[in-house]
């Protein structure tokens, strides 16, 4: 894709336009691209604080602020990849099966055209039917899970699935490579002792906050490719891993987290890996004074589609696929 395909701001200015995700074009899985925005709008399974259905359009609404060209892998990704907004999946609120069966579809939809999809959410419990779509076509992923809390819990108030329990539904369902998937970024108080061993108990390697500050960015990155090898994987990165005062804007925040230069950087150096899908959740715009929680989710999409441009397997695949379909027309 022609980076000129995004508008130029010191040309027409941000504040114009359609706005999608960095006023990037509006598109589908049929238009052919590499990888695709897709907004999750539910928050009808946060357990505390809800808006987060709001969390999608907050993040576009910001994202035009941002520039194309990425400081810190030296690259204009959207020259490299070509990146489409599809909208927002039509999620029903007090419905969370019939809203995963739709996420599902819709993700089933884009990696059957090797499309890799970039999710705005909603709150966490959307990513369960994200993994159930890709799993349709790629099989069982790893995860990569940067956030506060684990989110495997079995239930809340009787209710199995709610943002606190996806992960725990993802390995009894069998749509993650749980061998290959990690857990960084726990912290907080507990329900009862021991709560982080249930995690372990279903094969994640979990690295809580205190260990991750101590090890570093670059070293919690070698971690996290250590653990996921060469398999495809599903990066969720959940806002409130960040400390409370580098995203205030979300549902269940957690003091003593990391610096927003912290979560970025263990995101930059994890280019190269190959990445089936990746989201942001918990975006909660009516608690996000500035704009400041909505402006760090869209400057995470923004590493992501970085990462979807530098990751070798993908480009290769995509290209070779595009030729064919050129061929065939």
């Amino acid at each position: 894709m022609d980076g000129s395909r995004l508008p130029d701001a010191t040309q027409n200015a941000r504040f114009t336009g359609v706005r999608t995700y960095m006023r990037l074009p509006v598109g589908d899985a049929e238009s052919n691209p590499d990888a695709a925005i897709v907004g999750i709008p539910f928050d009808t399974a946060a357990s505390f604080r809800p808006g987060q259905r709001f969390g999608p359009s907050a993040v576009r609404d910001i994202s035009v602020l941002l520039r194309p060209s990425n400081q810190f892998h030296s690259i204009n990704a959207f020259d490299k990849v070509r990146v489409v907004d599809t909208g927002d999946v039509p999620a029903i609120p007090g419905d969370i099966q019939r809203t995963y069966d739709l996420i599902a579809a819709r993700y089933a939809e884009l990696a059957s055209n090797k499309v890799v999809p970039i999710g705005i959410g909603g709150d966490h419990s959307v990513t369960l039917g994200e993994l159930r779509g890709l799993a349709k076509v790629l099989g069982p992923v790893a995860l990569v899970q940067l956030d506060a809390h684990c989110d495997t819990w079995d239930n809340y108030w009787g209710v199995r699935y709610t943002h606190g329990t996806p992960f725990r539904r993802a390995v009894e369902e069998g749509v993650l490579d749980v061998a290959h998937s990690i857990q960084v970024g726990m912290r907080g108080t507990e329900y009862a002792p021991g709560d982080l061993d249930e995690s372990r108990r279903l094969g994640f390697e979990v690295i809580t906050t205190p260990e991750m500050l101590k090890r570093g960015p670059a070293e919690v990155a070698a971690a996290i490719r250590r653990r996921v090898g060469d398999v495809p994987v599903f990066l969720t990165f959940d806002v409130d891993f960040f400390d409370p005062a580098y995203a205030p804007g979300t549902g269940t925040p957690e003091v003593g987290g990391p610096t927003s230069a912290f979560g970025l950087e263990i995101v930059q150096s994890l280019a190269g890996m190959h990445f089936a899908g990746l989201d942001t959740v918990e975006v909660l715009p009516a608690l996000d004074p500035g704009q400041i929680t909505a402006l760090l989710a869209a400057t995470l999409v923004f590493e992501f589609v970085a990462l979807v441009a530098l990751d070798p397997k993908h480009t290769r695949a995509a290209h070779a696929d595009r030729g064919r379909r050129r061929s065939l027309t």
